[in-house]
């Protein structure tokens, strides 16, 4: 009897409790008796109990629930104890034809105000409405300032960035920020503007190089031709010469010798060391 009084109990069916009630009558002479009544009229009772529940009628604007029993509210509708009220919209507002949340939604250009309204969004000056129809944006050339836009103040020769964070404009080219304003940068003759945003912003002409801050022409020396490398003086010597202060020299080779990969020095050939100026055979 107990095994069937287990698979009555795990087995939640509508009839499970006039079943098991039939059952712990049954066994009474296995079940003290005192305590099988006591459990036949607690469960009779709660039969009684249930089917009343289970006869409670659905209210208008309601559905039975698929599984589980009970009731929801229709669309538009929402719970208020034993009853399902119509969703109130407000004005300014749609209906959202769902079964959950507050059942409306707020219209283009306006926002929810403390879950009952729908107030329009204010849009100061200089700003637009964003996307989303409930809040604002700044315009380019402007920036947002507590609840409002503040125009971008640009100095002469400068113009807008499209930076979020940092320098709002930039001097235009030939012109270096300084301080709040764009000062023009002092180009010498024979120079050009170069496009760096650091160190110096000009850089000479070919032919010239810079000296202080001028660009002065470079003398180039017999047998040498312009080279504009920095590390150079502005000219480098032909092959087989050497620089010597500002002049080329011819390269003497020595015996086993030969000039080197730049032209401008020579080295020793193969199972010979430089030794003195000369080339002295390996030993």
């Amino acid at each position: 009897m107990h095994h069937d009084m287990l698979a009555l109990l795990q087995r939640p069916s509508m009839s499970f409790r006039v079943r098991l009630q039939a059952t712990l009558c049954r066994g009474a002479s296995v079940v003290p008796r005192l305590l099988a009544l006591a459990v036949c009229g607690f469960i009779a009772t709660g039969s009684q109990a249930n089917a009343q529940a289970e006869a409670a009628p659905i209210p208008e604007n309601a559905q039975p629930r698929s599984f589980g029993g009970g009731w929801d509210c229709d669309r538009s509708y929402r719970r208020d104890e034993d009853a399902c009220l119509p969703v109130v919209v407000p004005v300014n507002a749609f209906a959202t034809n769902r079964t959950y949340g507050a059942g409306w939604r707020c219209s283009h250009g306006f926002r929810e105000a403390e879950g009952e309204t729908c107030v329009e969004v204010f849009v100061p000056e200089g700003g637009y409405l964003d996307a989303s129809g409930q809040s604002w944006n700044c315009l380019r050339g402007y920036l947002e300032s507590d609840d409002g836009c503040v125009e971008i103040v640009l100095p002469p020769n400068a113009y807008l960035t499209d930076n979020v964070y940092g320098t709002l404009w930039l001097c235009d080219r030939g012109y270096e920020i300084d301080g709040d304003t764009c000062t023009a940068i002092a180009v010498p003759e024979n120079a050009f503007l170069n496009g760096s945003s650091h160190g110096q912003r000009w850089t000479c002409e070919r032919g010239f190089v810079a000296q202080g801050s001028t660009c002065a022409a470079v003398a180039i020396p017999e047998n040498a031709y312009f080279d504009d490398a920095r590390y150079r003086p502005g000219w480098r010597c032909d092959r087989g010469f050497a620089a010597s202060d500002t002049a080329c020299t011819q390269i003497e080779l020595p015996e086993n010798a030969h000039l080197d990969r730049s032209g401008n020095r020579w080295e020793c050939n193969r199972n010979f060391h430089r030794s003195s100026g000369r080339c002295a055979l390996n030993e």
